[in-house]
């Protein structure tokens, strides 16, 4: 029954805590319920039974009954009062459940409020917390905290926007998203332009800064050659090289002259890759470093004679960019391809050649030009160890090297000019040994003379040595180009022979032989000797071309000069020979033969005597440093015009006819002539007279028919000219039948049988 509040229970308890225990529980029970009228008619029921019970035994036993009373009428009336307790209990319980019912109910009203203030606490904390990355977003960009600003954002968008999504604030930070991504994006952008504008202000630094390791590299590998020449065969960046040097470690990009951190690319990279727009990153940055490459490039290059500082910056510039497009292909992956960077590479190079290729024609001076190679050269090792393509270059060195050839030539033609206006063909005087070795030491000459006496002559004038002296430092000059760096050895091989040779030719023999129309006898002998001297160079020359050969062809070389040189050695042997023997010819213009004269002279005719004094003092002057084949040839020569020239004075159609001591007075000059060849100590020089004397004979000969007998004729005048032997025997004939008297038809019918 729903209102049996199990009164046995409580009622037949163990004892009495236990009783009361339940009867209270019981009690609160029906208070709280509001039950406790039928607990107090359950009790009343159970008080009716129990007297009935007593009664029953009391019956039984009455005065156990009466116990029983007495101790029934105490429990009554503890029952009374305890129903008097409880129904006070009960006024106070009601009075207390009121209270409890209404605080129960202010509490379940407070903990509402309390959730619904802990649920707008905790969406204002969630507000709270995007709002604050989102002001963490700027903060981070401003202390240039780029990728952790996109972290950041990353996790306000995927992480703390979905926690606020019912809040408009939410919809409203989620539409800023983008912006904000923007911001980060323009912030490392702007700090990577700031970047690529320190990179390209520094690209020439750092170009200094190779090309100042390469010189070191150099150094380094000139030091082991010479402590093992065998290394001589491993050029800089062989793999020889590299490894020998791989001990020094230098980082070009990080070292004490200069620091470039690649941070800002890196960053950048890594926020357009998180992004999803590396490959418009990448296409962005290219263009970029595009435009760089032509802002590096100046328009034109003013180059001088004296300043070439424009050159050297604008390589180290380049330089210094093409080894950070290398470094960048290296410290990022599949950002720099290598095709966008030698693309770059060979337009820079291009352009660069375009540039300096016209800025070298204001240079004038060869070193000038060996400088600018030598620039190039360090530009082209430093970039190859880049392994970068330098065959555009290289190519440029050869096209900079005819240049320099054609300088070279100049500066030579110019100095050789110079040479020779303040040139006094005289032979060279030397007044000590030192001079004597300084001069012999810059020039090629063999002495004939094993031990000379001081002051000395040498046989050459001072032009000799001083030309020796430029063509030998045209020689170097030439090698100098190749030191270092150049790939085409075999240009400088051919450039070099076909260049002095055209020197030779054109400049130094040509000269020579120009200045042969001089009618200063002595400085046609002094062009002789020097002729002579340029000979024995040229073949000189030949042997140290051989031996200073760079590349690999074999075989002697010639020079067209050798060949050149000794045929202008005739030319000038023939001018000497037609200036003596015009002054021969002078001499012979002044003879005041006689043809018919009276009596004959006992001297020597005047012109002649002069003829031979002129001989004498050429040879022993003007002539005395020849070679004595070609004073020889000079005498030999000189005498037989003089016999030729004698032999046609009375051949002139001036003289009609001559006497015997017309005769007499050539015999006696033939005589004197032969006596002045014998005092000279050559006896081949005598058969130069020959035909003079036998022509002298037959006119002396009473029998003048001999010379038509040709038996007789080759054995006494052989050497007679057939044709003037009859024509002076009739003028000697008509000469004397003129001073007879008498005619002399029968000598001109002898004349006319050799007509």
């Amino acid at each position: 029954m729903k209102d049996n509040f199990n009164l046995q229970q409580f009622l037949h308890a163990p004892s009495d805590s236990d009783y009361l225990d339940q009867l209270i529980t019981a009690i609160h029970d029906a208070c709280s319920t509001g039950r406790e009228h039928a607990l107090a008619e359950q009790l009343q029921q159970f008080e009716e039974q129990r007297e009935q019970d007593i009664e029953r035994l009391c019956n039984s036993n009455h005065q156990e009954f009466v116990s029983s009373v007495n101790q029934l009428l105490n429990v009554r009336k503890g029952t009374v009062d305890l129903t008097d307790e409880i129904l006070k209990l009960n006024e106070s319980i009601q009075t207390s459940t009121q209270k409890v019912v209404e605080h129960k109910k202010a509490l379940v009203d407070s903990r509402e409020v309390r959730q619904n203030i802990d649920e707008a606490t905790q969406a204002l904390k969630l507000c709270l917390e995007v709002l604050r990355l989102a002001n963490r977003v700027e903060e981070l960009l401003k202390t240039k905290k780029h990728y952790a600003a996109l972290r950041t954002l990353d996790e306000l968008q995927n992480v703390h926007l979905k926690e606020v999504v019912q809040f408009e604030v939410a919809e409203m930070i989620q539409k800023s998203v983008p912006a904000m991504q923007g911001m980060v994006k323009e912030a490392v952008m702007t700090d990577l332009n700031s970047w690529l504008y320190r990179i390209r202000e520094d690209s020439q630094l750092l170009g200094q800064v190779a090309f100042d390791q390469t010189e070191l590299r150099r150094r380094r590998q000139k030091e082991r050659v010479e402590k093992s020449p065998y290394l001589r065969l491993f050029k800089l960046n062989s793999a020889i090289e590299l490894v020998l040097d791989e001990r020094e470690e230098f980082d070009v990009l990080d070292n004490e002259d200069i620091q470039i951190a690649f941070d800002p690319l890196f960053e950048c990279l890594h926020i357009h890759e998180a992004l999803g727009e590396r490959d418009e990153f990448r296409l962005t940055y290219t263009d970029t470093r595009r435009q760089q490459k032509e802002l590096l490039l100046p328009a034109a290059l003013t180059l001088t004679d004296q300043d070439i500082s424009t050159l050297n910056h604008l390589l180290e510039s380049i330089a210094g960019f093409a080894i950070l497009e290398k470094a960048t292909m290296k410290k990022t992956r599949n950002f720099r391809s290598s095709l966008d960077v030698d693309e770059l590479w060979d337009s820079m190079c291009k352009k660069a050649i375009g540039i300096i290729e016209p800025a070298l024609k204001t240079i004038t001076v060869a070193d000038t030009l060996l400088k600018v190679k030598n620039v190039l050269a360090l530009f082209i090792q430093t970039m190859d160890s880049w392994d970068y393509s330098v065959e555009a270059f290289d190519n440029f060195l050869l096209v900079l090297f005819r240049e320099y050839s054609k300088l070279l030539k100049k500066e030579f033609c110019r100095d050789f000019k110079e040479i020779m206006t303040n040139e006094d063909f005289g032979p060279m005087p030397i007044n000590t040994p030192e001079d004597y070795d300084n001069v012999v030491n810059v020039s090629w000459f063999k002495d004939p003379i094993q031990d000379r006496e001081y002051p000395t002559v040498l046989p050459f004038s001072q032009m000799y040595p001083l030309t020796c002296i430029d063509i030998r430092n045209f020689l170097n000059k030439y090698y100098f180009f190749s030191d270092e760096y150049f790939q085409h050895q075999n240009a400088i091989d051919e450039e070099l022979k076909a260049s002095l040779d055209e020197l030779m030719c054109k400049e130094v023999c040509h000269t020579l032989v120009e200045r042969l129309h001089s009618n200063n006898l002595g400085q046609l002998v002094q062009i002789l000797i020097n002729l002579e001297q340029f000979e024995y160079a040229c073949h000189e020359l030949e042997r140290l071309l051989v031996d200073a050969r760079q590349s690999n062809q074999g075989g002697s070389i010639s020079l067209k000069a050798t060949e050149l040189f000794k045929n202008e050695k005739k030319t000038a042997e023939k001018r000497i020979f037609e200036l003596v023997n015009s002054k021969i010819d002078e001499l012979v213009e002044t003879s005041d033969y006689n043809w018919m004269g009276t009596k004959p002279r006992e001297e020597p005719s005047e012109y002649l005597r002069q003829m031979t004094l002129f001989l004498n003092n050429i040879m022993g002057s003007a002539l005395l440093a020849l070679p004595e084949d070609i004073k020889g040839l000079i005498y030999f020569d000189a005498l037989s015009h003089i016999a030729t020239s004698i032999l046609a004075l009375p051949m002139s159609e001036s003289v009609k006819t001559i006497n015997k001591v017309a005769v007499q007075d050539l015999d006696t000059d033939v005589t004197y002539l032969q006596k002045f060849v014998q005092r000279l100590g050559e006896p081949a020089l005598l058969q130069v007279f020959e035909e003079l004397g036998q022509t002298v004979d037959l006119l002396q000969n009473d029998n003048p028919d001999e010379f038509y007998d040709i038996g007789m004729r080759m054995k006494k005048y052989a050497n007679v000219n057939p044709l003037t032997g009859p024509v002076l025997l009739e003028k000697l004939m008509a000469g004397e039948a003129e001073k007879d008297k008498v005619p002399a038809p029968a000598s001109r019918g002898l004349a006319a049988r050799f007509r």
